[in-house]
């Protein structure tokens, strides 16, 4: 059997695949005709998935959106856009290779893209420290900012974190400040911002690169102010009550869409957008460039105050 990491919500359809590769392996020996067989497994799984995935949870949600197959930020560069090149450094420190950016082409139309940078194995992941950027990931970000705003480009951000990386080094050097400064420049750039929450947008880590005109989510994406097991062990003092607390504070792209903290939802293939990149980059590139000709119009003012006018609308209360 393929390893194909199926999540435990999605054991029913394991089954059905192990039958499936049984009559592969039956029919390369050319005894036997199995096509349809298999053709009639294959459609099963899709009914079945289709299932499953019509009333996920909150917390299945979140496995989805950690997937250790799901695409990364350069896996979505590497299909959108042209002409990419990457960028490195913040020119204080170092060069954080939990985050990515550099100058592309969308469409065409040149842009600055960046985002956090995950793994889809346990090497690459500690290579990339999970997509957990130090401060000089987040000074990296602000100076590509800038460069983008210098040259009047566009600005994409894809964010996939659990979090901005809470070690001692990360805190000495600066870890809340580089966050605020990023908040207090994103909010005066002159040029349009586009953010797309692909994976996990896990607390001021996703804020760090998030204060964008519009802010979008992935379908089986999150995006909260701290991890449902984070959650769970402040509140309750049990982190096995992770499903609950995903339960109750809204994390899923739906309720934050529900909510008005994002301004709309990208499609992702059945079963998740590990189950088919193309697709799935297909439906991030057409959302991108839906934004980017909305806010083409703009002056470079009325950019500014867009962005602050989304900010300041958060939140409602009642008398």
């Amino acid at each position: 059997m393929q390893n194909r990491f199926l999540l435990d919500f999605e054991r029913p359809i394991a089954s059905l695949y192990k039958k499936i590769d049984e009559l592969k392996k039956l029919g390369k020996s050319g005894a036997l005709d199995l096509e349809s067989e298999t053709a009639a497994l294959e459609k099963r799984i899709e009914s079945l998935r289709r299932e499953i995935f019509s009333s996920l949870t909150p917390i299945q949600v979140v496995s989805v959106s950690r997937h250790q197959q799901r695409p990364t930020t350069l896996d979505y560069i590497g299909q959108i856009f042209e002409d990419f090149v990457e960028l490195h450094g913040d020119r204080y420190f170092g060069d954080d290779r939990a985050l990515v950016g550099g100058f592309a082409k969308l469409d065409g139309r040149p842009v600055m893209v960046l985002g956090q940078q995950k793994g889809n194995s346990t090497k690459e992941n500690i290579f990339r420290n999970f997509g957990m950027a130090h401060p000089e990931g987040y000074r990296k970000a602000l100076r590509l900012m800038k460069l983008a705003e210098k040259f009047n480009n566009p600005i994409i951000c894809l964010i996939d974190t659990p979090g901005a990386y809470p070690g001692i080094g990360a805190e000495e050097r600066g870890q809340a400040e580089a966050i605020a400064r990023n908040l207090r420049e994103m909010a005066l750039l002159k040029v349009p911002m586009v953010c797309v929450i692909t994976g996990e947008g896990g607390s001021g880590g996703a804020l760090g690169i998030g204060m964008g005109n519009r802010v979008l989510m992935f379908e089986y994406s999150i995006y909260s102010v701290i991890s449902p097991e984070g959650c769970a062990a402040i509140l309750f003092k049990d982190a096995s009550r992770a499903a609950e607390a995903a339960q109750n504070f809204k994390l899923t792209a739906k309720d934050l869409f529900e909510l008005k903290v994002i301004d709309g939802i990208i499609k992702e293939p059945l079963g998740g957008a590990h189950n088919d990149l193309k697709t799935a980059a297909d439906n991030l590139k057409e959302a991108l460039i839906l934004q980017l000709d909305e806010l083409k119009s703009l002056s470079l003012e009325a950019v500014v105050k867009d962005r602050y006018k989304k900010f300041r609308n958060f939140g409602e209360f009642i008398e």
